[in-house]
């Protein structure tokens, strides 16, 4: 309780324990009372002692010094002390508020008043943060009226002093005979758990997820216990067993969950030395060392740790969900069932077995729930008898390796079916994939200590796979320009499943998880008797997942060669389709942020260049200067109407031609017409406005990359590539893909305009500088060693590869080096991968000479300080 009224306020301002030097002593001595107790506590966790007595010894000893603050200032007062929130409920955490309540009559307020506003300050001065409400009864009735946290407050409450008949008043004031009844709390508490889970994208498996307030946290089972006191009258989750409500099961693993969400609260809070409930990149190593009595942890110990928290959240947050059905029927009641199929019916909307022994061990019969449940979509979930059935049976669904024929016969029929996606994520959040395939299990809740991997592998494997039900729907049209026409293509839409499910499973084992994990998925297709050339298929897709996805981001796919290289690796259409699908979903699965209109248009393209190639025959790839016509004369046609624009495609460099698209080399033809000699122009990739393609064409100048990627980071764009291209008469064609920093912010095209128009107008481009930033959190917790290797290219060319952390303003400082050491970049390929930066540039010195080895050791050198953020 965070509300102090009208008293508490002018208490805090208007009297201070200093002015009595009894107070001040015993505030000094608490304090120390405090910091010894709190230490000795931190001994006994670092001993393995449950949490819950830990926090249950501390509130006690809360209990002692606000006690003897209140004797202090209010000795035999009948103004009423209560503990409310977690501190009512004896679970007070090191870094926990101490929530009261001071409950007043009006005639004692002003007598009262100094007396309250002493023990509230000498507990302040004691460092004990306490959070504080004083009101009279009839105040704290119409609290509980209007804000429900302020009643659940009080639901924990206990009396600490004073005359209790004022708690009783207000609990009866407050009871539901009077406000919230049963059915108006359930409904009001399921909707902050909505909201509150909608605040954390709904899932757990968040990099820095909320032990308290996250999805499967530690406040949905003080939910549970909540709805259970309000609902059913029962005092908490423990009786919840005695009412029926609660397997015997369920709670032996609420209670395993809960106590392990627990320990990392606790540790959290010792680390961080603060009230903290976010497990941060910054506090995740120091409580994986902590808890293992380590100076130092692993990246391995680390996602361990992690892995734990996920899957107790897992389980807390399936078991809330049979809880909250439950509860819902105790308030509703049953309605008739509809029989759907000769086991299974229709119950509150739900899907039932209508056996009360069901599944009575026999694996079989589970996947025919599901097979069923895929013909019945507008069935949301189990019913909640149903799920906890399911939970208690999963120890009879045998592994793959050990089932029968006709059970990889029924996993089969449920992968072919219409609504396989569907009925596989339900699979897996119920724990019977995991059982079916034990390597998912392996993979259930693992992280990546990094920023690239925003989910645990197998949330981001089930990301992919809803990713891929866009695909067969059609939505998402805005983002996957090309995936849902090339869905419907697809000759056995299972095999993309299959290659879905096990293209990440390996992770973690050690070694190449693509390797290892193609073995698994041949042993998995060939046990489940599918022809020997979908086997093939299966396998192929998950040794080459990555495949497309390096080739389009860290290759130039506009060079003919690249394609293909790139076409004989992929064979056919189909592999080809299906490794376009799998990688458009992998990519937009992995993050959020990841997926983007850039990367659209690279595998779109790369998809449509190598189903030309596979058309026109292996050994007969397309000629580079065959290309380059076709491309003019399509931005030609596309010009028909404007003469002096298909003019001016003739100056454009021949390798534009070769790169870009004809509706690209149009636009550019364009712009370059309203003024030959120095033009910027800006368009937008997607509809959004968020991706902009940026094209300069200007006379060449040294310091022309570096002024152009400086007024980009100002502008709050970052490079996803560039490409730099020399044209006839001195001049250049640079063209840039850029995105803003932000994602939510919208760059105005006209001002990137203006902007880049006024810095290249300036005489001299060597006074620009790049802008300074301060390390970003996150990244400070994922130091590479940055790599840097120069190769020859030709005489006096060299490629110049950049491996390291990534930053804001990264390129911006390089192009800056590059321009300090007289190097000009002829091109520039830039990929970020999480805090990973991957970027290569193709450099020369301005006068042509080629570079000695120990001219280039000594740039490495040099450029060393510069990827790590030092100032140069």
């Amino acid at each position: 309780m965070r509300c102090v009224d009208a008293v508490g306020r002018f208490a805090a301002a208007s009297v201070s324990p200093s002015s009595d030097p009894s107070c001040l002593s015993w505030s000094q001595r608490a304090r120390q009372r405090l910091a010894d107790f709190d230490a000795e506590l931190a001994q006994r966790f670092d001993r393995h002692e449950p949490v819950r007595e830990l926090n249950r010894d501390r509130s006690a000893f809360m209990d002692q010094l606000v006690g003897e603050a209140w004797q202090m200032n209010l000795p035999d007062s009948p103004v009423c002390l209560i503990a409310v929130g977690g501190y009512g409920r004896q679970s007070l955490y090191p870094q926990s508020d101490v929530d009261l309540l001071i409950l007043i009559e009006p005639a004692e307020r002003r007598t009262q008043a100094d007396a309250i506003a002493k023990f509230v300050a000498m507990l302040w001065d004691a460092r004990i943060p306490i959070s504080h409400a004083v009101r009279t009864q009839s105040e704290a009735a119409q609290a509980c009226s209007e804000d429900i946290t302020v009643l659940t407050a009080l639901m924990d409450a206990r009396v600490l002093a004073g005359d209790s008949r004022r708690f009783d008043g207000v609990q009866s004031d407050t009871s539901t005979e009077h406000m919230w009844s049963e059915s108006a709390y359930f409904s009001a508490k399921r909707e902050e758990l909505r909201t509150r889970h909608a605040r954390f994208n709904d899932t757990a498996e968040n990099l820095e997820p909320n032990i308290k307030e996250g999805p499967g946290g530690l406040r949905d089972m003080q939910t549970l216990r909540w709805m259970a006191m309000r609902v059913l009258g029962e005092p908490g989750l423990d009786a919840l067993q005695a009412h029926g409500q609660l397997g015997a099961d369920e709670h032996a693993t609420l209670m395993r969950a809960g106590a392990n969400l627990q320990k990392l609260r606790f540790g959290l809070h010792l680390i961080a030395g603060k009230r903290e409930e976010r497990l941060r990149f910054d506090h995740q190593r120091a409580l994986a060392a902590h808890l293992l009595h380590n100076d130092e942890a692993s990246n391995a110990d680390v996602e361990r740790m992690m892995q734990g928290f996920y899957r107790s959240a897992g389980l807390i947050q399936r078991i809330s969900e049979r809880l909250l059905q439950r509860f819902e029927e105790h308030l509703q009641g049953e309605s008739e069932p509809l029989a759907i199929h000769a086991e299974f019916d229709a119950l509150n909307g739900y899907l039932a077995a209508r056996d009360p022994q069901w599944p009575a061990g026999n694996a079989s019969r589970i996947f025919e729930l599901f097979d069923t449940w895929a013909g019945a979509p507008e069935l949301p979930g189990l019913h909640s008898r149903t799920a906890r059935a399911l939970a208690e049976a999963l120890p009879c669904v045998p592994a793959w390796s050990d089932a029968d024929p006709a059970m990889r016969a029924q996993f089969m029929r449920i992968l072919r079916g219409p609504d396989a996606i569907r009925i596989l994520i339900e699979m897996a959040k119920t724990g019977v994939l995991g059982r079916w395939i034990p390597a998912f299990a392996n993979v259930t809740g693992r992280m990546q200590f990094d920023l690239f991997h925003v989910y645990t592998v197998d949330q981001h494997t089930l990301m992919v796979l809803r990713t891929l039900a866009l695909f067969q729907t059609g939505e998402g049209v805005d983002r996957f320009s090309q995936a849902h026409t090339v869905m419907p293509r697809l000759r056995k839409p299972e095999l993309l499943l299959l290659a879905a499910l096990f293209h990440d499973i390996a992770k973690g084992r050690g070694g190449d998880h693509a390797e290892l994990g193609a073995v698994d998925a041949r042993d998995f297709c060939i046990a489940h008797a599918l022809p020997p050339a979908d086997v093939d298929m299966v396998e192929w897709l998950v040794r080459h997942h990555l495949l497309m996805s390096v080739t389009a981001q860290k290759q130039d796919i506009s060079d003919p060669d690249v394609v293909a290289r790139f076409a004989h690796l992929v064979a056919d259409r189909e592999r080809l389709d299906t490794l376009y699908l799998l990688t458009c979903a992998d990519i937009a699965g992995t993050s959020p942020k990841l997926w983007n209109a850039w990367k659209d248009r690279l595998l779109a393209d790369l998809h449509v260049a190598t189903r030309l190639a596979l058309r026109r025959g292996l050994e007969d790839p397309l000629a580079r200067e065959e290309r380059i016509e076709e491309t003019r004369a399509a931005a030609r046609a596309l010009l028909v109407d404007a003469d002096a624009a298909i003019g001016r495609i003739d100056d454009l460099p021949s390798d534009a031609l070769l790169r870009y698209r004809p509706e690209q080399i149009a636009w550019m033809a364009a712009s370059i017409v309203t003024s030959p000699q120095m033009q910027v122009a800006v368009h937008a990739v997607d509809d959004i406005g968020h991706a902009l393609e940026v094209m300069v064409w200007s006379p060449d100048r040294n310091g022309l990359f570096a002024a152009i990627v400086m007024t980009l980071d100002r502008l709050g764009l970052e490079v996803s590539q560039a490409r730099l291209m020399d044209a006839a008469e001195g001049q250049v064609l640079d063209v840039f893909h850029c995105m803003p920093r932000e994602s939510s912010r919208l760059v105005e095209m006209r001002e990137v305009e203006r902007q880049l128009r006024s810095v290249l107008a300036k005489p001299s481009l060597l006074e620009e500088r790049p802008s300074r930033r301060a390390a970003q959190r996150h990244l400070r917790q994922f130091r590479l060693t940055p790599q840097i290797v120069f190769s020859g290219l030709s005489a006096n060319r060299y490629l110049l590869s950049i491996v390291c952390n990534d930053r804001a303003g990264l390129l911006a400082d390089v192009a800056a080096f590059l321009r300090m050491e007289k190097l000009r970049v002829h091109d520039a390929r830039i990929a970020t991968f999480g805090e990973r930066a991957e970027d290569m540039f193709t450099v020369s010195l301005d006068n042509g000479e080629p570079l000695s080895e120990e001219r280039l050791a000594s740039l490495a050198s040099a450029l060393e300080p510069i990827l790590v953020g030092a100032t140069h």
